[in-house]
């Protein structure tokens, strides 16, 4: 039994900087149960062997070392809920912060690769994410840029209802980029507010 209460102090304690179950130093500690209620002060062995009584994990929760509180709780679970909170909140954020996409281009593009990746494009504009539409210019194309600069005009004139320019045709070595940012309905800024 004790071994087993080893392994498991070792193998959470290697996961994180709280300290856990034998790795509490101090002689006396402040024991507070599972539900939040208050068992008093107790020596760590005597604290030790009410957690492992209890089925639960004993965890230093207060930082002061001259007067450490320690919890009786279930740690694995505890630090899956706090993994799990922290993911929702990442999520959140990525979802608040819109992306930008790129779609590339080439300068001979043709008509129904043209439509799909306008009606694309539509698609990412409404959800409210800035494009980056770019060609890659090969060989002797470097030679009329300016049908790739044609080409990404176009694009511009066909997404022109759900998105504005923010950068015009720009060259960057062998590639030619533009930036197209959505547009904000009226109702939409009063919807959030």
């Amino acid at each position: 039994m004790y071994s087993l209460l080893l392994w498991r102090c070792f193998t959470i304690a290697k996961d994180n900087n709280a300290l856990v179950n034998e790795q509490i130093r101090a002689e006396e500690v402040l024991v507070i149960g599972p539900s939040g209620e208050q068992l008093g002060k107790k020596s760590r062995e005597d604290a030790l062997i009410l957690a492992n009584a209890a089925g639960f994990d004993l965890v230093q929760v207060g930082t002061n070392p001259n007067n450490p509180v320690c919890k009786l709780m279930d740690y694995n679970k505890y630090k899956y809920e706090k993994q799990k909170k922290q993911k929702e909140a990442l999520k959140k954020q990525r979802v608040n912060a819109n992306e930008t996409k790129e779609f590339r281009l080439s300068v001979n593009i043709d008509v129904h690769d043209f439509n799909t990746r306008v009606n694309q494009v539509v698609k990412y504009l409404q959800k409210g994410h800035k494009i980056k539409a770019t060609i890659r210019f090969k060989g002797r194309e470097m030679a009329h840029t300016e049908l790739g600069e044609d080409v990404l005009n176009r694009f511009a004139e066909a997404v022109k209802e759900y998105g504005e320019i923010e950068e015009k045709p720009k060259m960057e070595m062998r590639s030619m980029f533009m930036m197209i940012r959505p547009i904000k309905k009226e109702g939409e800024n009063n919807e959030k507010n």
